[in-house]
């Protein structure tokens, strides 16, 4: 198992283009190959107002625990992870998204590590430690092992075969 996962990660990181990390650096959400990715910048004190990045969440008055509740709820795939799909920060986080992808159906996606008090509000949502962390049709899966194991056994194909059905009924 442990030479399988190994195998595929590493089959994975070699795979990805360097040209995708620029796509990462803008805020709030956007749509990108029909994932939503969230990420974060600071404010350039240099960037003129009108050219800063913008997010809806931010001034909004809803709670971490809110939005977390809202994406889980909104989105029939989602993913709380390190680094964004196209540029995951750990190999787990990245052996995900790749299993996601092989299925292409469309997901979504929150950085944790821009926001430590995301990070603790998935935690308590999922009542689960560590990340990844995947939702389906609003349930909590689990990580990256789960997911692989689902992927394994043609359980994740099944739950998900209806999503992909939707998504090609939209196209």
């Amino acid at each position: 198992m442990a030479r399988s996962l190994s195998g595929l990660l590493l089959k994975g990181l070699a795979g990805l283009p360097a040209a995708h990390s620029l796509r990462t650096t803008v805020a709030g959400s956007f749509y990108h190959h029909v994932m939503t990715y969230s990420t974060n910048v600071t404010d350039d004190p240099d960037t003129h107002e009108d050219f800063r990045p913008t997010s809806k969440l931010v001034g909004s008055d809803l709670s971490k625990e809110a939005i977390v509740e809202q994406d889980v709820k909104e989105n029939p795939v989602m993913i709380y992870m390190k680094g964004v799909p196209d540029m995951p920060q750990c190999g787990f986080s990245s052996l995900a998204v790749r299993v996601l992808k092989a299925y292409n159906v469309p997901f979504s996606s929150r950085n944790i590590m821009e926001d430590p008090e995301l990070k603790t509000a998935v935690k308590a949502f999922s009542n689960w430690p560590t990340f990844p962390q995947i939702f389906i049709k609003g349930e909590f899966v689990g990580g990256s092992d789960i997911i692989l194991n689902m992927h394994q056994t043609g359980e994740l194909e099944e739950k998900i075969k209806d999503i992909a059905a939707n998504q090609e009924i939209k196209e």
